[in-house]
This record gives structure tokens, sequence and C-alpha cells, in this order.
């Protein structure tokens, strides 16, 4: 745990290398995470997977927290807002796009994923009747032509379950968008380490409820294969606390634009990753749906105030004590 202690204690004036680091992590393990996950479902219960990550990742927090001497009072309002927000992004967001990866790939699933701007930027329009900039609508039309591209392909529609595995990974990305605008007001732990820590921990809870009652078998980590064990701890470590540590210091010390290039790197890590473990097929036209959509995407993100990431990184950066 010595990068987190580095990333949320150091000076600016020490952070060259951290920042390099810190960019690493969201572009690199953020990017990988799809493939962890891919490996994993394979053999755990999605929902169970998703519970142990989760939760486990959240005790861990707390521990940190306690190390580094971060109180966790949290009030009942902030408590059921953590609880909502887990809900969203994590029990839901995420929860439902690790079942959705036992019958689409890996890389498929990050550059559908990559329209999350889009989807925010809607949503902002038909809750909060922001009005969206021309270069942001031209991004939406450019971006709606990419995700038609990626899902129209025979080789991805004729796999079984694929269109309701895609279908269920645009309602989580739904879910995400609203979890964006909703904790952008909402009342929430202003420690970062804190509000993550109950996120996680409260949506890992949700999860093992819901795996629970529909029946998913149960197994200890000693059942798993080295494969699973290593995707796991990945998963919980890097993939839980170390890029979100990463991506919070990122929102602190550069630009949001900068912090949102991730958009772009994560889908391209996810399916080389993929093509190349997983002998994923990368299409000629998924290649062609991958250049359209993230154009789009940065179309969007090329407006000259990134409303949505000026606001998350004002909710949730570091406090200084």
């Amino acid at each position: 745990m010595w990068f987190i202690g580095k990333v949320v204690f150091m000076s600016k004036s020490q952070n060259a290398l951290l920042i390099v680091l810190a960019f690493v992590a969201i572009y690199v393990i953020w990017g990988s995470t799809y493939l962890m996950n891919k490996i994993a479902v394979h053999e755990l219960p999605p929902f169970m997977l998703a519970s142990v990550r989760f939760s486990v990742a959240g005790l861990l927090i707390f521990v940190l927290c306690k190390i580094m001497g971060i109180p966790l009072n949290i009030t009942k309002k902030q408590l059921l807002n953590s609880m909502i927000a887990g809900f969203l992004f994590l029990a839901f967001g995420n929860g439902f796009v690790v079942w959705a990866l036992k019958y689409v790939d890996s890389g498929f699933a990050a550059l559908e994923i990559a329209a999350q701007p889009l989807v925010i930027l809607l949503l902002m329009r038909i809750l909060e009747g922001k009005k969206i900039q021309t270069m942001s609508v031209v991004g939406v039309i450019i971006g709606i032509l990419g995700i038609y591209l990626l899902v129209s392909q025979n080789q991805v529609i004729s796999q079984e379950n694929s269109v309701l595995g895609m279908v269920m990974i645009f309602f989580c990305m739904v879910s995400w968008a609203y979890g964006s605008l909703f904790v952008a007001k909402a009342d929430l732990p202003k420690n970062y380490f804190v509000n993550t820590g109950f996120q996680m921990f409260t949506a890992g809870i949700m999860l093992m409820v819901g795996s629970l009652l529909i029946g998913e078998t149960w197994t200890l980590p000693t059942a798993w294969s080295s494969p699973v064990q290593y995707a796991m701890l990945f998963l919980i470590i890097l993939g839980s606390i170390v890029a979100f540590t990463a991506f919070n210091y990122l929102l602190k010390v550069v630009s949001p634009e900068k912090v949102a290039t991730s958009t772009y790197v994560n889908p391209i890590i996810a399916l080389l990753l993929g093509w190349f473990f997983l002998d994923e097929q990368i299409t000629t036209q998924s290649t062609i749906a991958a250049i359209v959509l993230l154009t789009g995407v940065y179309f969007i993100n090329t407006r000259k105030k990134l409303v949505l990431f000026s606001r998350f990184s004002s909710r949730y950066s570091p406090k200084e004590d």
C-alpha cells in the first residue's frame, strides 16, 4: 500500500513520478479489469464475484483509513446516500456488467461502455435541462453511429444471449450516468476514502444478498483456480483501491480534460488484452466502430468546461485536514 500512502500525503513538488504512475493506473489497470472479470466469471458466479471484490475492498479501505488516522464518522443521511451511490455505481452498474461478460467479449464491453459520456450528456439534458453545445451534439451523433456499427455485427449478435448482454451493459451505463448526477448533489462523506469505502462495502453486501436470493453457489478462495485467485486479487487491490485512488489524485493535481483521456485508452487496452490472452476477435468493423465511437466521445469531452468532471472533482477530492 506504499503507493496509496504517497498519493495522499506527498506535496505537488514531489509528484512528477506519481502523476505518471497514476496515469498508468487509470489507463492500464482500469483497462485490464475487463480481462480480469472475464477470467473470473468463467469460473465464479457473477454476483458472488462482484460481491467479494467490493466488500473486501471496502473493508481494506476502512483499515487504511484507520492506519492513516482518517475518521470513519458518517451521518445516517450520508450512509443512505452512500448506499444509493454504491448501488448505482457498483451493485447494479458494475455487477451486471460482470454478468454480461458471460455473453460478450471483454473488449466489446469496454467499447460499449466508452459511450458513457454520451449517456451522461443526454441524462443531463433530460433530467436537468442542460443545453447541449454544438460540439457535443456532433459528438452524440457520431457516438450513436459508432454504437450502431459496434452492436450490428453478425459476429456479435449471432452469439448466444449476446443481445441480452449488450442491453444490460446499456442499462448499467444509465445507472452509472444517473449515479454521477446523484453524487454531484448528494450529502456524502467529504473524505474520498471514507466515501468510497462505504460505497464499496454496502454494494458488496447488496450483491451478496442478490447472489444468495438467486441461488448462486459460493465457494472458498481455496477452491478457485490460480488464474481466478490472481484475477480477484488484481480486482480488489489494483482495480478497486489503487486505480480509484489514482483517479481521485489526478482530478486534484491535473486538468479534468487530461483525466478524461482514460475514456479513450481503456477500451484499447481491453481490446488488446482480450485478443492476446483470450483470443477474442477484433474485426474490421469493430476497429471502425471504435474509431467512430471514440471520436464522438472526443467531441463531447472537448467542451471548454467538463461540467461532470468538475463537479465530480469538487465532490471527491481528498480534504487536507
